[in-house]
C-alpha cells in the first residue's frame, strides 16, 4: 500500500495535569483540519486545539512524526506524543 497523509484536528480539555487531548477527528485536507481545530478551540469544554498532519503506510503501521500545522488556545508545549 502507498503512503497516506492524515489531517487531524485534536481538541484539548482541562485535566488535573493541565491540558489533555480529547478525541481526534480526521479531515480531508489541511485547511479543513485548521478550520475544525479553530472551531473546537472555541467550543465549551475545550481549552484549545491543534491541527496536525501525519504521513505513513497504514498497512505496515509505519508513520512519521506528526507535523503541527497550527495551534489554538491552551495546548501543551510538548506535542511529541501525537
Amino acid at each position: 500500500m502507498s503512503e497516506v497523509t492524515y489531517y487531524v484536528p485534536l481538541p484539548f480539555v482541562l485535566s488535573d495535569d493541565g491540558a489533555a487531548p480529547a478525541e481526534a477527528i480526521e479531515c480531508f485536507n489541511p485547511n479543513a483540519a485548521v478550520m475544525k481545530a479553530e472551531a473546537l478551540s472555541r467550543k465549551e469544554g475545550y481549552v484549545g486545539a491543534v491541527a496536525f498532519s501525519r504521513s505513513g503506510d497504514p498497512a505496515t503501521g509505519d508513520f512519521g512524526d506528526a507535523k503541527v500545522i497550527r495551534k489554538f488556545g491552551d495546548v501543551p508545549e510538548d506535542l511529541s506524543a501525537l
